[in-house]
């Protein structure tokens, strides 16, 4: 009777246990078998494993299919809730500039603001800043616009969770901001609306953390694919920028939701590119290549500057708002003030200057022009983010890069007019490398930038300009615009999960209380407390462990510090290997779920 290849694997490790094999030379029976016997093991054992395999997968399968189904089917429904948001949102803009400035046609909103008078285009701003500034005073409690930064966030400590009430407070400032002459982006806004409903959903399921990761993914993909009618961009950004891994468990969900936003925008607009160009700009000759490397460090460059006006507009109206004593509802309208003064010359700053940037693209826009233009949006752009009156930076950053990139390549075709192709190409890569680098995204900004254009002959200068442009705008800033935004607010992400996850356990969770079996010892605690060596009731394991490291002591006394007439109360005491042992199965969960 022929064996089957689970006996005859089982035969074989009985031959192997009864013989004497070993490696140091000396071969027993086994090795004298005939080469046809050995290889037909090998074949035995491979065999095994496969259906072994095949046993395991399958039972994983059935354990799991269910509930992954089911998470299709919410992806699905949060994508479509998603992608419905950001098209009301967008239309909701055009609706409020079509009342605000009399504009038929949004995409020449410049050209209209241009004929009005200059009076209308100077209070309009400073109106819009106003109610920003109430709304912002009303329902936050920082008076600032929730925005990507704050989905980040959320993603990497808070479960997946965004802040509801100052969230819908700042998609409605942001659309007054862009409605009446603001000079930023829908993206933020539409990006933390995304994250609401996410929010929502988790609230209804109950999900356990990596589901609720894995669901602002969805709704994050889809808010973008809906707003740019990019759905591989969307899905990427979700991945690249928000959740910040590709694990293989959120691909397919984030993908459905994706998509389902992008069919939401092609219900609404067509299936139509965001910018329309005359015809394709390929590269004409790879010896233009080097151009394009240039033009990436030109662009990491800008990025650089850019984001770091950003900041600085940030601080000095802080500085200047802290000692003037302006009342923090005041801010935004006096942003809006600046930008209308400069709206009088130049409109192109209102709004996510789609125009302008279609202009450019074109090829329709002088040397001069450009780097005025792009001067001037990248002030404007400031002004507003410094005056905290809400929207996104990735519009202008794709305005300011256009230009850029328009202005490099006039140069360099009229210098080397034999190598060179269009200046449009030059516009095309230029408006990719800054967005990338701001950002941080250079694999989602790729791909946004051939869904925007519609233009996928231009892989090769794109990719180039945008990898050099990130690595240089990486190092200006910390990782990208948003990364540095939540440095500066000591939430330390950039450096990756053995950095941030320290923040998320509080010594009083962690410790031993005085009742443990093994506490410390309270006269040894109260001695340490007279030298000054303790840990407060709320600081967090960040503070804990250089403190360990610090001291050399196995332990820390852990205090509640009351008012001053009050003496201190011993809480417990934080224990070195205990404070190790949570901040390791902390690393090995998110590993785990990164590489899922």
């Amino acid at each position: 009777m022929a064996k089957t290849p689970r006996r005859a694997a089982k035969a074989a490790c009985g031959l192997l246990s009864a013989q004497s094999l070993t490696y140091q030379g000396r071969i027993g029976p086994v090795g004298k078998m005939d080469m046809a016997k050995r290889a037909g093991l090998r074949r035995d054992f491979r065999t095994v494993g496969l259906v072994t395999q095949a046993e395991t997968g399958w039972k994983r399968l059935k354990g799991e299919m269910p509930r992954q189904i089911t998470l299709w089917f919410i992806a699905l429904a949060v994508g479509i809730a998603a992608g419905i948001a950001a098209l009301v949102f967008r239309k909701s803009i055009a609706w409020l500039q079509h009342v605000v400035y009399g504009a038929e046609d949004v995409h020449l909103l410049h050209t209209f603001v241009g004929t009005l008078p200059w009076q209308v285009v100077l209070i309009t701003p400073i109106i819009g800043g106003l109610v920003v500034g109430l709304l912002l005073h009303w329902f936050t409690p920082d008076g600032r616009v929730r925005s990507v930064a704050d989905v980040i966030e959320g993603a990497a400590l808070h479960e997946g969770r965004v802040e509801t009430r100052a969230g819908l407070a700042s998609a409605l400032a942001s659309l007054i901001t862009l409605g009446t002459g603001g000079s930023t982006g829908r993206e933020g806004p539409v990006v933390h609306m995304a994250g609401l409903i996410a929010a929502w959903a988790l609230r209804w399921m109950r999900a356990d953390p990596q589901t609720g990761r894995d669901l602002l993914g969805c709704a994050v993909a889809a808010a973008v694919s809906a707003s740019f009618n990019a759905p591989i961009a969307g899905a990427l950004f979700a991945l690249e920028v928000v959740l910040r891994h590709f694990a293989i468990h959120a691909f397919a969900p984030i993908v459905i939701a994706s998509v389902a936003g992008a069919v939401i925008n092609r219900l609404e607009f067509g299936g139509g590119a965001e910018f329309l160009l005359n015809d394709s700009s390929a590269l004409q000759f790879y010896e233009e290549l080097p151009a394009f490397l240039m033009l990436g460090a030109v662009c990491g460059v800008v990025a650089g500057l850019l984001m770091l006006a950003f900041f600085m507009a940030e601080d000095v109206a802080g500085h200047l708002q802290k000692r003037l004593h302006i009342p923090r509802w005041l801010r935004p309208m006096g942003a809006g003030a600046m930008l209308g003064a400069i709206a009088i010359w130049f409109p192109h700053i209102i709004g996510v200057g789609y125009e302008t940037t279609s202009r450019a693209l074109l090829g329709q826009i002088t040397l001069r022009e450009a780097v005025l233009l792009a001067a001037t949006k990248g002030v404007a752009t400031a002004i507003t983010y410094g005056g905290r009156m809400g929207g996104g930076v990735f519009s202008p950053s794709l305005m300011v890069g256009a230009l850029t990139g328009l202005a490099f390549g006039i140069i360099a075709t009229a210098v080397f007019p034999d190598m060179s192709g269009t200046p449009r190409l030059y516009a095309l890569a230029g408006l990719g490398g800054v967005a990338a680098a701001v950002l941080g995204a250079p694999i989602s900004t790729t791909l946004i930038v051939f869904e925007l254009t519609g233009d996928w002959q231009t892989a090769l200068a794109v990719m180039v300009t945008v990898s050099i442009s990130t690595a240089i705008g990486s190092r200006i800033v910390d990782r990208s615009f948003f990364l540095t935004q939540l440095e500066r607010r000591d939430i330390h992400l950039a450096a990756g999960p053995q950095s941030y996850l320290l923040a998320l356990f509080i010594s009083q969770d962690v410790m031993r209380a005085p009742d443990h079996d093994n506490a410390a010892p309270e006269d040894r605690c109260w001695e340490l407390i007279e030298q000054g060596t303790y840990l407060s009731d709320s600081s967090t394991l960040a503070a804990a462990l250089p403190a360990f490291e610090r001291t050399g002591q196995p332990f820390l006394p852990v205090l509640r510090l009351t008012d001053a007439n009050s003496p201190p109360e011993l809480l417990g005491a934080l224990f070195h290997v205990d404070a190790l042992r949570v901040y390791n199965k902390a690393l090995a969960a998110t590993a785990a779920e990164e590489h899922s």
